[in-house]
């Protein structure tokens, strides 16, 4: 049985392609030519969501400056919002790495968003007398300042769901760091032994360091709140009302909900894809971190026999096929591998930004899949590392102490009282002869056993103090 089929044009000649589609003839011609990733655009649900409220803004914007009709507008705002409430995303069908600076998505989007008007009205998809879509849908505007808009609003709701995932990790961090407040242990610099510290201080630093990170995060958010709308081809606002520019962000931003700026300078926003480089580049900071800290697990947690064995990650499955009983640190492995996935995404971006030509950049493509990546993955992997690690983190308080009290690393706490010369006669002689620095020190007759006592208290040890 053959399947129904339309007939389309472009510039290029005529088409059939399937009559049940929302997509039309410029999307067939992407499909054809970009078969790369086999990862759509409508993977992305925030990206359709941006695609669809930006259109939804510049029909109204185009309403209130006389350019479309109340019917026309209704009918492109109504399949918005059907967009937006979840519906179509199957029919974004485009590559995520795409030639031509992202034209096929901004068609896509035009051609599904006048199909669901179409039929929502009871036309005929592909019938455009009645709604065109590059002459209505996408009055006013270019795939050159939707494309880079859609980014940006997409890559703002994505961050809200990382930040929500950082938080709730550096919250996990925050509780295990009371939670092993009280455990004394030795502090390590260069993989040595150094100096007497608590867990709770060592898991405490985890909190800070992505609390630190939430905040660039912000900050960075803040900066691609700057939009390129009413730029049109190349910054001079060619085929749009001198007003259209502010009407539209105005009506964007109240649609959103997200504080949107109209670029001063189109010419200049149109080109310059320096936010999304700013963005990644806290995405690898984080990652960086993140990726230190998963390290830190993994050798702390390293043995049971052969290694640190100072903490216990959770055992989530079976390590080895052929070693019986072995548990691997999984969950920070993969958390350490997604780290590597972002640091390279960000090259990518920063060789795309750098790669722009003139009046605009051609690979936003390649910066938006890399960036939407960053961002999906990084909050899969906080939440992981929260759920299925740290939570369920346990002590081994006893080795842990007992290894604090019998550290060579002692003796650099009576510095202040016996010297450095006698303080290294104490910490070699600890470790030749396999004793304790207290006894060593007794023995010596360096310090009184009282006086040796109060320097060796656990809350002395691990903070300043009056000497």
């Amino acid at each position: 049985m053959t399947k129904r089929t339309r007939r389309e044009h472009d510039l290029l000649g005529e088409r059939d392609l399937p009559a049940d589609v929302y997509w039309g003839i410029h999307t067939l011609r992407a499909l054809e030519n970009y078969p790369i990733t086999g990862k759509t655009i409508g993977t992305y649900p925030d990206l359709v969501r941006a695609l669809a409220y930006i259109k939804k803004a510049s029909a109204k914007a185009n309403h209130e400056l006389g350019q479309l009709t109340k019917e026309t507008t209704q009918m492109i705002t109504d399949a918005c919002d059907r967009i937006l409430n979840g519906e179509f995303h199957s029919e974004f069908v485009v590559d995520v790495i795409q030639g031509g600076a992202g034209t096929s998505t901004n068609m896509n989007a035009n051609e599904v968003i006048t199909n669901i008007a179409l039929e929502m009205a009871g036309y005929p998809k592909g019938d455009y007398t009645h709604l065109h879509p590059l002459n209505e849908v996408n009055m006013s505007q270019s795939t050159n300042d939707v494309y880079p808009t859609s980014i940006k609003i997409a890559a703002v709701f994505a961050m809200k769901a990382l930040l929500a995932s950082m938080e709730d990790l550096q919250l996990a961090f925050r509780k295990k760091s009371e939670e092993f407040k009280d455990i004394l242990k030795i502090g390590r610099t260069q993989l040595q032994d150094a100096v007497p510290m608590t867990l709770g201080q060592e898991f405490s630093t985890y909190d800070v360091m992505l609390g630190e990170d939430i905040n660039r995060l912000k900050e960075a958010t803040s900066l691609i709140g700057e939009i390129n709308l009413g730029a049109t081809a190349i910054g001079t606002g060619i085929n749009t009302d001198i007003r259209y520019s502010q009407i539209v962000t105005d009506i964007l931003s109240n649609e959103t909900g997200l504080s949107l700026i109209a670029a001063p300078n189109l010419i200049e926003a149109t080109q310059d894809t320096g936010a999304f480089v700013q963005l990644s580049g806290v995405l690898k900071r984080i990652s960086t971190k993140l990726s230190k800290i998963c390290n830190d697990l993994r050798l702390l947690s390293s043995g049971p026999q052969g290694g640190f064995n100072e903490i216990n990650l959770p055992a989530k499955a079976a390590g080895s096929s052929i070693m019986p009983g072995k548990v691997n640190p999984i969950i920070p492995e993969v958390v350490n591998q997604i780290a590597f996935e972002v640091i390279g995404n960000d090259i990518t971006i920063t060789l795309a930004a750098e790669a722009g030509q003139l009046q605009l950049n051609a690979f936003e493509p390649i910066i938006a899949h890399s960036l939407f990546k960053s961002i999906e993955h990084l909050t899969a992997g906080c939440k992981t590392l929260e759920l299925n690690c740290i939570v369920g983190i346990t002590a081994n308080r006893e080795l842990l102490e007992f290894r604090a009290k019998t550290s060579a690393g002692l003796a650099t706490a009576l510095n202040p009282y016996i010297g450095y010369e006698n303080a290294t006669l104490v910490a070699k002689k600890a470790l030749l002869e396999n004793r304790s620095v207290e006894s060593i020190v007794l023995e010596l007759g360096l310090l009184e056993e009282k006086k040796l006592r109060e320097i060796l208290r656990p809350e002395i040890l691990t903070s300043p103090h009056t000497l």
